[in-house]
């Protein structure tokens, strides 16, 4: 069985080194913002937000943050007030960080803790703690 990165592109090839620099520059530069309250947004300055991931565009050109609110409460609301805010958000993450240029950002819920809720139900099954147990 293969496995792939997490990240993979379109075309089912790894993310590059500089895709996963950048994204990864990107995700602390964006967590440091939404900590420190930097959007001029109450709604979304009473939120606490965690940037899970950022993946990047083969051509660095668009950066997808996978978010979270604490406690996964609010998570529609928390996805709507950064769109609503991400032309304030890309500046600021530019003026933070060290690129020349600001790849246009894209949020999306980050999924991984359901997955990891799922997998955990999964092995907790009798059946399958049988087939483990031997």
């Amino acid at each position: 069985m293969m496995f792939m990165a997490k990240n993979a592109n379109r075309n089912g090839k790894a993310p590059t080194q500089r895709m996963l620099r950048v994204g990864e520059m990107i995700r602390r530069t964006l967590s440091e913002i939404l900590q420190r309250g930097d959007v001029h947004d109450e709604e979304l300055a009473r939120m606490s937000i965690t940037v899970g991931e950022v993946r990047m565009s083969p051509d660095l050109s668009i950066a997808t943050a996978f978010i979270l609110p604490l406690g996964g409460k609010g998570k529609e609301e928390a996805l709507a007030a950064l769109r609503r805010n991400r032309h304030e958000v890309r500046h600021l993450v530019v003026k933070g960080g060290t690129m020349k240029f600001a790849p246009e950002l894209r949020f999306e819920i980050d999924g991984t803790f359901d997955q990891i809720d799922a997998t955990r139900a999964l092995l907790a099954e009798d059946h399958v703690r049988q087939d483990l147990d031997d």
